[in-house]
């Protein structure tokens, strides 16, 4: 299995304790490699994405934690001549991708003797977090920004934990959790701790499943970049054990508003460090210093794959567009479908876009 390193100074992650960050030199932690897939281990008797438990890396005793995330359904449309796949990431229990690594993350807690955390978002991540706390028996206190939809919020509380409103941009969460953090807190943090990666891989096997084969292009709305590097990851272990020959291209989306990717990956990580979070409903995206930028940047090289800004008025129109279609998901998920105007004739086929999140978290 592939071994998390601070990707820094290189130091492995302690096996006891749970830090966010290498204490060593501040460092990011990861895995240092794709993890390892084997067909044959595949344990189609456990629920949902646990049956692929064997490619997680978690401790031996780890429990497995579910509400029966994963396995969720690859719809099938035309649109722009374009022969297009919708990954419903929106059915997952708390209604978003982030379940996917919120089970695995939390059992990777619990296995470290965790049953306190602490938690920043902007919504999706901490209602998932809170979801799955409040399955294992998990205490948390999730930080939100003040602007936080309100279904998001409700749907923390209602789960039980301790919801912590924080005036100003989403920045000023992540800086109040890091307070709690440094007076002793355990970070539980969805984009600092690497687990949840394992579970966002799954996604790329359930499609290769589907397909039998690898799409020929994958593109998922970016934040910290977890998901989109979660799948990336899936697929290179597909391919790694032999399974797809070639990877998908890959269309990482962001909002106009807020595009330190974009910017990135266009221009250059130093001009991507100023980026300031504008306003746009694509809440999910709204992520000035995104975590996984250094890995994003350095897997996805020019020609494998393009990071896309969207203009915000063309947001809520293709968030009606794909409702009329049938699918209910929030604006952030509305991001992937803008980009079939500028992907359209020039990327390989078929196309599967993640849809996140679900329209019930989104209030107008």
């Amino acid at each position: 299995m592939p071994t998390i390193r601070c990707r820094k100074c290189n130091e492995p992650y302690p096996d006891r304790g749970v830090p966010y960050r290498c204490p060593n030199c501040g460092g990011i932690y990861d895995f240092d490699g794709p993890p390892e897939f084997n067909k044959n281990a595949i344990e189609k008797d456990l629920p949902g994405l646990w049956r692929y438990r064997h490619s997680f890396g978690l401790f031996e005793d780890a429990p497995l934690v579910t509400l029966g995330e994963g396995n969720t359904p690859l719809v099938w449309t035309d649109a722009n001549g374009l022969k297009v796949g919708l990954k419903l990431e929106s059915l997952n229990p708390s209604g978003s991708f982030k379940d996917r690594g919120s089970a695995v993350q939390i059992s990777q807690l619990l296995a470290r003797g965790i049953h306190l955390a602490v938690e920043d978002s902007s919504g999706n991540a901490g209602a998932s977090f809170a979801a799955y706390a409040a399955r294992a028996g998990l205490k948390t206190r999730v930080f939100v920004p003040e602007s936080a939809s309100g279904p998001k919020r409700r749907q923390i509380e209602l789960y039980g934990a301790q919801l912590v409103s924080v005036p100003g941009p989403r920045s000023a969460a992540a800086q109040a959790v890091l307070k709690e953090v440094d007076a002793g807190a355990v970070y539980g943090s969805h984009a600092y701790l690497p687990f949840g990666l394992m579970g966002y891989a799954t996604i790329a096997y359930e499609i290769w499943e589907n397909l039998g084969a690898a799409p020929g292009t994958v593109v998922a709305p970016v934040g910290h970049g977890s998901l989109l590097l979660g799948i990336m990851r899936g697929f290179a272990a597909l391919r790694q054990s032999g399974l797809i020959l070639n990877l998908p291209y890959y269309v990482g989306v962001q909002a106009e508003a807020c595009a330190p990717v974009v910017t990135a990956f266009t221009r250059g990580k130093e001009a991507a460090k100023n980026i300031v979070e504008g306003q746009t409903v694509a809440e999910g995206v709204k992520v000035s210093q995104p975590v996984r930028l250094g890995a994003l940047l350095a897997e996805i090289p020019k020609g494998s794959g393009e990071f896309i800004s969207i203009q915000e008025e063309a947001i809520l129109p293709a968030y009606r567009e794909l409702a009329k279609k049938g699918m209910y998901v929030e604006p952030t998920s509305a991001l992937v479908w803008c980009t079939l105007d500028k992907i359209a004739g020039r990327v390989p086929e078929p196309v599967v876009l993640i849809l996140s999140g679900s329209g019930l978290k989104y209030q107008s």
